[in-house]
This record gives C-alpha cells, structure tokens and sequence, in this order.
C-alpha cells in the first residue's frame, strides 16, 4: 500500500477474511452466523463488506434500519436480511425488499401482521425479539403465550427465528448477570416451541458472547465488532485483526512562537516554541470536539503526537516539536498497531464510537 495522498480508509479484505474464520473456528459446525453491517458496517463500507461476507459463504446480515438493508438489496446482496429496529412506516419497503423485520412490541407485531395481509402475503419470514436484561427492545417472557396465539393464527407471517441481545458478555465482572440472562433466553426458546406452530432457530451470542460464552451460541450467533477487528479483550487481539486503517497527510507546519495562539477560540497557547502540524481531518470527519487540548494523539512517523488546540470542522492541529517530519507525510489516526481503541482511550471511550464515527466524505480504499 502507497503512502496516502490525502486522508483515506483503507479496508482490508484479508483481515475481514480472517476473523470471520477466527469466529467461525469457535463454533458447532452447524451454528449459522449472522454478520451485522449495521452503520456502514461500523464505519467501513457496508455494500464491499457485505458482498465479501456473502462471497464467504456467511448465513445472514443484519442491519438497523429498514434502508440499510435497501441498499444492500440493490447492491446485490441476496442473503437473508434482518432488520433490527424497523419502524412500522417502512413495514411495506421491507416486504417489497424481501427484508426480514425483528418485531420487538405488540404494536409492531400487530402493524406488521396487518401490511403483510394487505399485501397478500404467506408465511413471511419474521423473528420476535425478547428483552431479557438489557432493557432496551423486546418482549418479555410472560408475553410467550400471547405472541404464540397471535403468530400462530396469522397466516400472513412465520417465525423464523426468536433471539435476545447480552447486555454485559464482555464484562467479567457480570458473569452472573449473563448467565441469568442465558437461562432466562433457554426458557423462553422452550415455552415458545411448546406453544408455536412454527418453530423457529434461536440466537443470542454477540461477538463477546462467541467468545465467551459457548454453550450459549445455540442456532445462530450475531457477529458485528468482531469482523471488524474488535473482541472487547485484549487476549483476542492476536486473532482478531482490525480490518481499517485511518491515515491522512500533513497539510502544512507551523511555528508558534512563545504567546501564540492555536485555533479556534485561542484554546492553545503557547509557552515554549512550539511546532505545529495542521491535518486534514475533523469533527465531521468523526474526530470529535471531545478529542483536543491534549486529549488524543495521531502517530507521525512512528511517533505520537498530541491534537493540541480544539479540533476543527475539517482540520485538526497537532504538537510536533519532537518529530522530524515534512509537509506532505503521512499520518495515522488509527491502524491495526495503533488501533481505534487506542486512540479512543483518552476520552475514555470505544472503538465502535471511533470507526463508526468515521465520515462517508472520507475516501475508501480495498484492499485484497
């Protein structure tokens, strides 16, 4: 890979190649896996992501909202596709998209139920979302009973499978809270093959959940920061590999003499000689305001420097007195050394904030 010319993602396919089979290598061979590719799969480009991902011979995507999934149609993907936060406006795109929606309320559920009569629909795939500790979407257990009455006299939809989402599985820490979680999960799978007609596949593991948690990867398990790179462990950094790399150039250096002031609203100044490196990168770009003032740090030639001043719309200043460098270098805000979570450590946030954040105005490159 050349030196970048100008500020550019570069997403690697190899890597995404192996960490699927990383995760995949912690599974029952009969374990389906669903590749969520929500957010532009987190901040990288969902269409290339996915259609690598199908070429892999992945079982299902998953994304947020109804027109993610439509463009992901139109890119050619063809695998199932569910939607996780549909909302009942989309309920008809869904359907003419061939998209599977995660119906998470009676509301939802009986909306859903009715746009599907209406378009004259039979056995249309649908998966029922259960809340069992996050408390964020879903049914809970007690409602089994009433989902199975309804799902199983309404013709229109199928349902193909019913999952819960771990709230902690990452954490040490809540090890028994996840367990609760998982038993909970178990009995509501049981009661609801008790009851339905249909009889759905059952997922419940994230990524931290594949990970850590093998006895709960059941039919399906979800995988989204893991592709990407992520294992939310430092002990997994070995096998899983960040797939972007975020670099820039130096656009221009200054230097401040002492009492000079930095950008915008004067936030540095100066108390010694100072030499200073404008990049062109910024807020809209996902280096947010949080970032600044010493909070962050870009590598430029092997070398951390500090983002100094507060970070601009489309530029940021950083503090260069201690590297020999030159207009026109290259630089890394993030990489698979200096990762996403590196870099968002120092205003004590993630990774998925980080690459998510990361502008579709930003230049992708693939590489295989």
């Amino acid at each position: 890979m050349s030196a970048t010319k100008q500020t550019t993602l570069t997403i690697d396919f190899k890597k995404l190649k192996q960490n699927f089979e990383f995760l995949k290598s912690k599974l029952q061979p009969n374990t389906k896996v669903l590749a969520v590719v929500k957010a532009f799969a987190y901040g990288s480009d969902a269409e290339e992501v996915a259609k690598e991902l199908q070429e892999l011979n992945v079982d299902y995507f998953a994304v947020a909202y109804t027109n993610e999934g439509v463009a992901l149609r139109k890119a050619g993907i063809h695998k199932p596709i569910l939607v996780l936060h549909p909302q009942p406006i989309n309920f008809k795109e869904i359907i003419d998209n061939c998209l599977e929606p995660s119906l998470y309320s009676f509301r939802v559920l009986n909306d859903f139920v009715k746009v599907a009569e209406r378009l004259n629909q039979k056995n249309y795939p649908v998966h029922i979302k259960f809340n069992t500790g996050l408390n964020r979407l879903g049914f809970i257990a007690k409602d089994v009973k009433a989902i199975t009455q309804k799902t199983n006299q309404a013709s229109p939809i199928k349902v193909t499978s019913i999952f819960s989402h771990l709230a902690a599985s990452e954490d040490s820490k809540e090890l028994e809270f996840t367990k609760k979680q998982i038993n909970q999960f178990k009995e509501i799978r049981q009661n609801f093959n008790q009851l339905s007609n249909h009889k759905p596949f059952a997922h419940l593991c994230n990524t931290s959940g594949i990970l850590n948690y093998p006895k709960a990867h059941l039919d399906m398990v979800r995988t989204g920061i893991g592709l990407y790179g992520f294992g939310n462990d430092a002990k997994f950094n070995k096998e899983l590999q960040p797939i972007a790399s975020l670099t820039s150039v130096i656009s221009q250096i200054h230097t401040l003499q002492v009492g000079d002031s930095l950008g915008y609203n004067r936030a540095y100044i100066a108390n010694k000689i100072t030499k200073t490196a404008t990049i062109p990168i910024g807020h809209a770009d996902g280096i947010g305001r949080q970032y600044g003032n010493g909070l962050g740090s870009i590598i430029i030639n092997n070398q951390k420097a500090a983002i100094i001043g507060n970070v601009c719309m489309d530029m940021i200043m950083v503090d260069i007195t201690h590297i020999n460098c030159n207009e026109g270098d290259e630089v890394v805000i993030y990489n698979g050394i200096f990762t996403a979570s590196e870099f968002s450590k120092s205003v004590t946030s993630i990774s998925y904030e980080i690459i998510t954040a990361t502008s579709q105005r930003i230049k992708r490159v693939f590489y295989r």
